[in-house]
């Protein structure tokens, strides 16, 4: 289990990304880079860091469903993921 101080950080970079988005495209259309410089560092869609949604386990991320393998498999053991059955043959 990631720490909740961790977790944090991701979301409210995330929110910062969103909001200079605009901005960012609009000077880098522009080639302005000393202002996009000025900009703050978690503006930067490269600092982003996908992290499990329950847990916020940061490696072993499954795109398609936001959960880190360790969760992916726990929930669709107990059947908890629709569509999802476990291979047998």
């Amino acid at each position: 289990m990631a720490k909740e101080s961790m977790k944090a950080r991701e979301i409210k970079r995330a929110k910062i990304v969103k909001k200079y988005e605009a901005r960012r495209k609009a000077l880098k259309d522009e080639k302005d880079y000393v202002a996009l410089q000025k900009l703050p560092r978690n503006a930067s869609p490269v600092r982003l860091h996908n992290r499990c949604k329950i847990t916020g386990r940061p490696k072993g991320y499954i795109r398609q469903f936001g959960l880190s393998r360790v969760t992916f498999r726990e929930m669709a053991n107990k059947g908890l993921i629709p569509g999802l059955t476990k291979a047998s043959w």
